[in-house]
């Protein structure tokens, strides 16, 4: 793959080691004949630390050998949390340390949960873009509130804790950016 067309998300083969590529940033030559240079910040999939470096865009990256595949939460035993392939039934695991900030939003029967494996090994995971989860604890709305802008903390069944309008309360179901943390309306 040219380095011109390398975007955030692509898997590029990088110091002998997975990275994905989460920004490009593209500087321009101030003198003429310069060459565009493209920044990449890569985060390795293997040891999860970042790395820069820097590229032509006519400049070839290799692509990693490295595929998703559809996963479902099977069980935490405390140190790992275990799950298994949708397809062939293959179980991986991966230490509770490494994806708790994910965990925030992973349920028994969440759909579109991808394991990104590596040499026959899972190194992590795709969480979808957003996920339906139920709010379990949160404040009483108050007669009078209305679709203002005004927020309080929920508490949701992973145990996460989001910032709600005023008018939700206990037992909806909403849908959460796992990107961000951010509630994005009801389910």
């Amino acid at each position: 793959m040219l380095a011109k067309d390398a975007k955030p998300g692509a898997i590029l083969l990088h110091l002998e080691a997975p990275h994905i590529i989460e920004t490009v940033h593209v500087q321009s030559p101030s003198a003429r004949g310069g060459n565009t240079l493209y920044k990449f910040r890569a985060r390795n999939l293997v040891t999860q630390q970042k790395a820069d470096f820097a590229c032509k865009g006519t400049d070839m990256l290799a692509e990693a050998d490295f595929q998703r595949r559809e996963v479902t939460l099977m069980y935490s035993d405390g140190d790992n949390v275990h799950f298994l392939d949708s397809q062939d039934y293959n179980q991986y695991q991966l230490p509770a340390t490494d994806i708790a900030e994910q965990m925030q939003y992973i349920t028994e029967n969440l759909s579109g949960l991808l394991a990104q494996i590596y040499n026959d090994e899972c190194v992590g995971l795709q969480l979808p873009a957003s996920v339906e989860l139920k709010i379990i604890q949160c404040d009483p709305g108050v007669k009078g509130n209305s679709a203002t802008s005004r927020t309080k903390p929920a508490t949701l069944e992973t145990g996460a804790i989001v910032q709600v309008p005023e008018y939700l309360k206990e037992g909806e179901v909403i849908k959460v950016d796992t990107r961000t943390g951010d509630f994005l309306g009801r389910a």
